[in-house]
């Protein structure tokens, strides 16, 4: 479809136009974004600081934990940016960039997730052929296919979207610039772009769900099937982690997608959103650190380190 757009940036609503709401909302965004900062490097500077995390489930983890750091730093500074400064205009540009970076790392998890499901199902059901299963060769495939999917996935609805006219409205009823809020300002018919996002957000998430459901149906008959309780807790304690992101993940994005962007209330996906954008990369590390005693041990040991080196 030619690109006639005639729109030159577009005027993020915000979540709210109250003044004073604009602080709090500020104070509350920068306290969780600094958590997540904190969180996710903080995993990351530890797998890759201890040697005893050199495995291939902390692998998966610290990719993970790149990807929520990567993808919350696409949308919330400039949400918090547009609190502080009132500044709520982006450029045409800045917004698709925006959309092609969350889209694409958000995506990534998506496909991270049944990774570390089938890791899980290796390590629980398969424990004798673990090492030479979870080669380094196939967790660095399984990270880098999860990358390449992603950032293709995101090209295609970025550009997809953009190609659409906007010659009316500019204003997007949102914090950022997602798909269905953007696409639905276009003046052009976007019927066969709303099927591509639904259909194909839908493929790709019911594919991860259908992998992790296999992977830990798997996991739980394997769990019930052991006579020792050390190594009923063990398995079970090493999946819980992974099982609650899993389905904070899974619940909102489903919730969003799911529906054609004609039927979305703007109001009830800010609210999403939020919890989508900011809120799951700050649990995520705190989830697999506050339920690890590997990730806590090795906390312990760099802080002991710390307090050494400073006398």
């Amino acid at each position: 479809m030619e690109n006639t757009t005639e729109v030159s940036e577009f005027i993020l609503l915000g979540l709210t136009d109250d003044p004073e709401l604009q602080v709090p909302l500020f104070i509350m965004f920068a306290v969780i974004y600094l958590i997540t900062l904190i969180g996710n490097l903080g995993i990351m500077v530890l797998i890759l600081l201890d040697s005893r995390l050199h495995t291939p489930m902390y692998f998966f983890l610290s990719n993970l934990s790149l990807v929520d750091l990567c993808y919350s730093s696409a949308v919330t500074p400039r949400v918090m940016a547009g609190l502080l400064l009132g500044d709520k205009a982006i450029s045409y540009n800045a917004c698709a960039a925006q959309m092609f970076f969350f889209v694409a790392f958000a995506s990534v998890e998506n496909y991270l997730l049944p990774s570390m499901a089938y890791d899980r199902y290796v390590a629980v059901c398969k424990p004798l052929h673990y090492t030479t299963t979870m080669t380094t060769g196939v967790c660095v495939s399984l990270a880098m296919g999860s990358y390449v999917l992603g950032f293709l996935f995101a090209s295609i609805h970025t550009g997809d979207t953009f190609s659409l006219s906007f010659c009316e409205s500019n204003v997007v009823h949102h914090f950022f610039c997602d798909v269905p809020a953007v696409m639905v300002l276009s003046c052009s018919d976007r019927h066969v772009s709303e099927l591509v996002l639904r259909y194909a957000a839908s493929f790709n998430i019911c594919i991860a769900i259908v992998v992790i459901f296999i992977s830990y149906m798997f996991i739980f008959i394997t769990i019930l099937k052991m006579h020792s309780s050390s190594g009923y807790q063990k398995a079970l304690s090493t999946c819980a982690s992974h099982f609650t992101a899993v389905f904070i993940f899974y619940g909102t994005v489903t919730f969003m997608y799911s529906q054609p962007s004609s039927s979305h209330s703007m109001d009830t996906d800010k609210i999403a959103s939020v919890f989508y954008t900011m809120v799951i990369p700050m649990l995520n590390p705190l989830v697999y650190s506050l339920r690890n005693k590997e990730v806590k041990s090795a906390l312990r040991k760099v802080v002991l380190k710390a307090k050494l080196s400073l006398g």
